[in-house]
């Protein structure tokens, strides 16, 4: 009965032994599936550490480029508005400036029509005046006693005055006491004009010129208000200190033939009247 018991007994352990070994060797199963689940795990999460790393360290470096690209736009948008204000300064600017050129080619514009106004005016005038040069070349060239030389005309007095009253008589008629500007004048003309033979009767007498020194004692000036710069003396003269105050030509083929003459005294003439151009 004992035995049988402890058959019993012993049968109960081994099928619980048996029991124990296999929940023994199925924990140890499931252990060694949760130690990979474990390790995997593991593995997975410093994976996934590694790449957070990697990605916090990116987004800081994308946090630095976006810090720089807003400072960078800041900047830009600074540059943008204060070429945006340049720009409305440079526009106004140039419609300042467009519309001042559009005035000054108004003006350049009236200015030219003026201009060829005038030149037409000037054109016509100058026809004109050239036309009644002609006219009055003509008129004095049918004068008698007037002589034309380079460009005046020349009068010999057949009376005698004073130096002033002869030099009105000239002023009466448009002209004036001689006045000689050149070696040409004195030579070329005075001379041949005194050897002419149609004033033969005329020449071979003092004449008054138009030089005086009366305003200034030994300062001749010539009637038109010039000083003497070239002269044609007679040898001695002037010797007339105060009393001989006015110019006169006494030698008639001589180059050096002026005198210098008391104004009162009464002389023949010569008048000059330049033809004007």
């Amino acid at each position: 009965m004992e035995m049988v018991q402890l058959q019993t007994s012993y049968n109960n352990l081994t099928n619980e032994k048996d029991q124990l070994q296999t929940s023994y060797n199925n924990l140890t199963k499931e252990r060694d599936q949760l130690q990979t689940s474990y390790n995997n795990l593991t593995k997975e999460r410093n994976q996934l550490q590694t790449s957070y790393n990697n990605l916090t360290k990116g987004r800081d470096q994308l946090q630095t480029s976006y810090n720089n690209l807003t400072k960078g736009r800041d900047q830009l948008q600074t540059s943008y508005n204060n070429l945006t204000k340049e720009r409305d300064q440079l526009q106004t600017s140039y419609n300042n400036l467009t519309k001042e050129r559009d005035q000054l080619q108004t003006s350049y514009n009236n200015l030219t029509k003026g201009r060829d106004q005038l030149q037409t005016s000037y054109n016509n005038l100058t026809k004109e005046r050239d036309q009644l040069q002609t006219s009055c070349f003509v008129s004095h060239c049918a004068q008698p006693g007037w002589v034309y030389f380079r460009g005046s005309f020349y009068q010999v007095s057949s009376l005698k005055k004073s130096w002033q009253q002869s030099r009105d008589d000239c002023l009466q008629k448009g002209a004036d006491l001689l006045i000689i500007n050149s070696r040409e004048e004195q030579v070329s003309f005075c001379v041949s004009l005194f050897l002419n033979e149609i004033f033969t009767n005329k020449f071979k007498k003092y004449m008054w010129i138009g030089l005086t020194d009366s305003e200034t004692e030994g300062r001749w000036k010539w009637v038109d208000g010039t000083p003497l710069t070239i002269s044609y003396w007679a040898s001695g003269e002037p010797n007339g200190k105060k009393g001989e105050n006015c110019g006169d030509i006494k030698s008639h083929d001589a180059e050096n033939s002026w005198n210098d003459e008391g104004c009162s005294s009464s002389l023949f003439w010569i008048c000059e009247k330049k033809v004007r151009l």
